[in-house]
């Protein structure tokens, strides 16, 4: 066999119930890779080995491999390098390294550099080696799931903290103006975007409602998206006049935002005390929809242009009346855009309410929104491409 060559030692094949593992062997001696041939082939060990004699073609050929056997005393490399690049592959296969009886304590010592296991040549025997192969393999499996199980709980409280932020306790004190509300991340991604929402009394008895989409999806958009709900909620206690709240937002936004093109739609809503009438203003926003006492999408003719888009506020407006007993939702765009099936026209209101009637008022307030939301995804074909804000305010309607 050339010493300049790469070449496949294979063991005898397994019976066919059996799990082939795909071992790669890299050693550059071939008396030692005879060696750990004949070791695996009296264990009958169900494995299929790849030899390769130096580093730079066991990096180049590590896909796919259950475990690498590595001889540290390669052409290429020196002390514990060929090791340390081993494992800078990602999602690299676990090593067991080989060395001599001279060099053992290397073995201690590339164990504490993050091989799973070593094994002195010439004093193992076939079970000795399949037994570390497999242990080296179920290692890695367990230390993979436990390193999967540390990032989805450091995504949850990621999520934990961003929801804190984007989705508050809203802070009112009517126990008879009810409130419902729901948030699902678009394409059913674990963490959330850009909308938001928060509602405040003050102590008039108005109460301000809000609800905002930053454009994009992701933390810099959710950490936007927070900022713009603490400035409101900072602006609605300081007692700052309701016409200048969305130009104070403006600023915040065009001060924090990375790039130029971020922009955010805003929803306020300021229901006055007797509850019966609402002022209202739309940057880029729709406009709610009145479920109770009739089944229409407010006026959406006043939307004026989201915030970030022009150099000042010219949201306008506009007084909405609600009656004595009323039922409103509060919807951003992730809704509306949903689509009559794959590659079909989005739904907005029009489409939406048909969806609403089929649900209310039998569907309580909290089934209604995941309801809701579930009846638009089976029309849009799966998942909605962009995330789901919702709010459901009732007073005096069933």
């Amino acid at each position: 066999m050339s010493r300049t060559e790469s070449a496949a030692v294979r063991a005898p094949q397994p019976r066919p119930a059996e799990v082939v593992w795909p071992i790669l062997l890299v050693e550059d001696d071939d008396a030692d890779a005879y060696l750990v041939s004949e070791l695996l082939d009296e264990a009958a060990a169900p494995v299929e080995v790849t030899r390769v004699r130096t580093v730079a073609e066991a990096v180049r050929g590590s896909a796919g491999t259950a475990c690498v056997l590595l001889d540290l005393g390669l052409p290429d490399s020196e002390g514990l390098s060929a090791l340390k690049r081993l494992l800078e592959v990602e999602s690299g296969a676990p090593v067991v390294v080989l060395t001599g009886l001279v060099d053992e304590y290397r073995g201690a010592q590339a164990v504490a550099a993050g091989a799973q296991d070593y094994l002195v040549k010439g004093q193992v025997d076939g079970r000795d080696l399949v037994r570390a192969v497999r242990y080296a393999i179920e290692r890695k499996r367990a230390d993979t799931a436990a390193q999967a199980l540390r990032e989805s709980e450091l995504r949850a409280h990621e999520r934990a903290r961003l929801e804190r932020g984007l989705l508050p306790r809203p802070l009112y004190d009517d126990d008879r103006l009810r409130l419902a509300a729901r948030y699902r991340p678009g394409r059913r991604q674990s963490l959330l975007g850009g909308d938001f929402y928060d509602m405040v009394s003050t102590p008039d008895g108005t109460v301000h409602v809000l609800l905002g989409d930053v454009c994009g999806h992701g933390p810099d958009e959710a950490a936007l998206g927070v900022s713009l709900r603490i400035a409101w909620r900072t602006l609605v206690l300081a007692g700052v006049d309701e016409a200048d709240r969305l130009g104070y937002l403006q600023r915040v936004l065009v001060s924090e935002r990375e790039h130029d093109e971020i922009f955010a739609t805003v929803c306020a809503l300021s229901i006055a005390p007797d509850r019966a009438s609402a002022r209202m203003r739309l940057a880029g926003h729709p406009p709610p929809a009145l479920l109770h006492p009739s089944l229409a999408a407010l006026p959406g003719g006043v939307v004026g242009p989201a915030l970030g888009i022009l150099d000042e506020d010219l949201t306008e407006e506009v007084l909405v009346e609600l009656g004595p007993g009323w039922a409103l939702l509060l919807a951003t765009d992730g809704l509306l855009e949903g689509r009559d099936g794959p590659g079909g026209e989005p739904l907005g209101w029009e489409g939406v309410l048909p969806e609403i009637a089929r649900l209310w008022p039998e569907t309580g307030p909290e089934a209604l929104l995941d309801d809701l939301i579930d009846r638009v995804e089976a029309r849009n074909g799966g998942p909605l491409t962009d995330d789901v804000a919702l709010i459901l305010l009732l007073w005096g309607a069933d």
